[in-house]
């Protein structure tokens, strides 16, 4: 790992493997090396588990069991490239917590994320804070909702179509909201639900100089 007397966040948009557009890891990590980050924090649904949403999945997709195959190939690419990182948990992600739940399954049966991806370096929280930044994956508001409710910078996803940074600034405080895009490939029978939307923000979002410098950036299509 880098040095970390200036920390430099690379901040990945939601992945929704296996559903994930091509090219979008190399690009981030183009990123990474461009303004030399030391850290980074994947911002929530690193799986899409279409297989067994609660919406009505595709009857001509994979199963459940191919799906999770091919994304624990993907993510393990992820994983080699970034091995030690941050993973916002996203509603996505807790997909086969929740059906596990509603079966009456108790915890004590459940693997963990890291066990189930062969990840052991990640740490998968709810949200996290550097430099008095919040990073989360976003349920119930955007970057500048949880910015001006809570009254300091915040970093979300989940909203794939938005990819913003706004600034707050009142007599005693400076803050800001960063909405950072995605990497999920829209032409996906997964994403068939958002094909009348706008399109997808493919992005990611650096935060820089200790948490002072954030810069939203659009991947070329």
């Amino acid at each position: 790992m880098r040095e970390k007397e200036v920390r430099n966040i690379l901040v990945i948009g939601d992945l929704h493997e296996p559903f994930c557009l091509e090219g979008y890891l190399e690009w981030c990590l183009e990123q990474y090396e461009i303004f030399n980050c030391n850290q980074v924090i994947f911002i929530g649904d690193i799986l899409d588990n279409h297989a067994f949403s609660y919406h009505e999945p595709d009857p001509d997709g994979m199963s459940a069991g191919f799906e999770l195959e091919k994304s624990i190939q993907n993510v393990s690419k992820w994983y080699r490239t970034f091995e030690y990182a941050d993973i916002c948990i996203g509603n996505h992600d807790r997909l086969a917590a929740r059906k596990s739940f509603s079966g009456g399954i108790p915890k004590a049966w459940i693997k963990s994320y890291n066990e189930v991806l062969g990840t052991p370096n990640w740490n998968w929280v709810e949200s996290v804070v550097y430099d008095n930044v919040l990073y989360e994956h976003g349920e119930g508001g955007q970057a500048q909702t949880k910015a001006k409710n809570n009254l300091m910078s915040s970093v979300c996803g989940h909203t794939h179509t938005e990819a913003y940074c706004k600034w707050f600034v009142g007599k005693r405080y400076r803050i800001f909201g960063m909405q950072t895009g995605c990497g999920v490939d829209a032409s996906t029978y997964a994403a068939a639900y958002a094909k009348n939307f706008k399109k997808q923000a493919i992005g990611c979002s650096v935060v820089l100089n200790n948490g002072t410098l954030p810069i939203n950036l659009l991947m070329p299509l």
